[in-house]
């Protein structure tokens, strides 16, 4: 995609961090935008100020892991921006804790709204992408623990690993329709996704408190990486629109243990 100018856009997690840093500067590149949230009051704040900066933008409250809901979302971006080019799969919850300690409710939360709603996202968007005939690009937020397992995060890796596969699929089953993807695979970024229990439903139960992410500036950073500004991990995901670039890795420091882990799958053929 060589210019975003005039084009339709849907973010998903919309209302903050990623989700309306990114909005922001597709808004700026001149793309048309839908947000989509479970936060209706940040949602409404994120369109008013989007549109105090001259955007053309709209809001629709929308719970993910809902195909219903994903499918009215897609409904209205469609009747709101006409034609949808852009689609970025980026809302998503995290929880901590080792995976004995994790309730069937624990493990249900996460992968219905990390895993599945990208999977409602692909559902409900690709095959009316693919009928529009006018290309356009495909995203997900995933994680570093998307590549690498980290451990004290197990279900989010596990649904951050299926979305990278999906990912990876989609990128080739969509290239004869000159449709990119990319997928996002960020170490720590500085948004409130340390607070996602806010945000879990009471039909997930309550979560354990000693399960909840600690705070991210008392992680270790040689573990789990600086705390970048959201404006970056944005800048990152727009550039790759446009560049067709399929992984988005925004941490230098994730290289050494992304080759850590290929290299020893690579023993493995040698019984190592």
């Amino acid at each position: 995609m060589d210019s975003l100018s005039g084009k339709g856009a849907v973010v998903t997690g919309g209302a903050s961090g990623i989700g309306l840093e990114t909005a922001r500067r597709l808004a700026a590149r001149g793309a048309r935008v839908v947000l989509a949230d479970i936060e209706r009051g940040a949602l409404d704040r994120a369109v008013d100020e989007l549109r105090s900066n001259g955007a053309s933008a709209w809001g629709v409250e929308c719970d993910v892991s809902s195909l219903p809901a994903v499918t009215t979302l897609a409904d209205e971006a469609f009747r709101l921006l006409d034609r949808v080019h852009v689609v970025f799969n980026n809302a998503g919850v995290a929880l901590g804790g080792p995976i004995a300690s994790m309730s069937h409710d624990d493990w249900r939360w996460i992968i219905d709204v990390d895993l599945w709603g990208p999977i409602h996202g692909v559902e409900v968007f690709v095959p009316r992408l693919i009928d529009q005939g006018d290309g356009g690009h495909v995203l997900f937020t995933a994680s570093f623990a998307g590549l690498v397992p980290n451990v004290g995060l197990g279900p989010y890796c596990v649904a951050k690993y299926g979305v990278v596969a999906l990912a990876e699929v989609l990128a080739r089953e969509l290239r004869p329709h000159s449709i990119g993807v990319s997928v996002l695979c960020p170490m720590r970024v500085g948004t409130n996704i340390g607070t996602s229990e806010r945000n879990r439903a009471t039909d997930y139960g309550a979560a354990d408190v000693a399960s909840t992410l600690p705070d991210s500036a008392a992680q270790d950073e040689s573990l789990a990486g600086r705390i970048i500004p959201v404006e970056d991990a944005a800048e990152a995901t727009v550039r790759a629109i446009l560049d067709n670039r399929l992984y988005i890795v925004t941490h230098d420091e994730s290289r050494e243990s992304i080759r850590r882990r290929f290299e020893r799958i690579d023993r493995s053929f040698e019984g190592g």
